[in-house]
């Protein structure tokens, strides 16, 4: 069967307990027409980059799931007539990955899965180009600046020469 990594988001102002309740529903849908669903994740309620339906924040929930495609195109038919979910998105992969994901990891471990960069600053060595000293030198007076768009001449002052 195939397999799906599924997140959906869920209203604001409804409890923990209701977006775990709306998880088992959806995952009583997948068992009910021959799937399964693997690993689920709540990820908790999280600032939104920008509002979806006059929300804020939303309440993030990962399933992984081995079901036949009838499953998930149900599931995701009932999710768009529930009021209480704002976003979902179903992913097909090749494989899931059991490991937790990266919202659930702690913070040294994701900095540890960047790599061993030392200071986020860090660029390294800068081969030939050399250090590039003090930026913070003084500040010029706008009257020292070229002018940014130079005067264009006119017809007549090209003429008279």
């Amino acid at each position: 069967m195939p397999l799906y990594e599924h997140v959906f988001l869920a209203r604001q102002d409804i409890t923990q307990q209701q977006a775990n309740a709306l998880q088992k529903q959806l995952q009583t849908v997948i068992e009910e027409n021959g799937g399964k669903v693997g690993r689920t994740e709540y990820w908790g309620l999280k600032s939104l980059s920008y509002k979806i339906k006059k929300n804020r924040k939303a309440h993030f929930t990962l399933m992984n799931i081995d079901a036949p495609h009838g499953a998930v195109a149900e599931m995701e038919r009932q999710m768009r007539i529930s009021p209480d979910i704002l976003r979902f998105i179903t992913l097909r992969m090749k494989e899931l990955d059991e490991k937790p994901s990266a919202m659930m990891r702690r913070s040294d471990d994701r900095d540890r899965d960047r790599g061993d960069r030392g200071d986020r600053g860090d660029r390294g060595d800068r081969g030939d180009r050399g250090d590039r000293g003090d930026r913070r030198g003084p500040r010029r007076d706008r009257d020292d600046r070229p002018p940014r768009f130079p005067r264009a001449e006119t017809a007549d002052e090209g003429d008279a020469a």
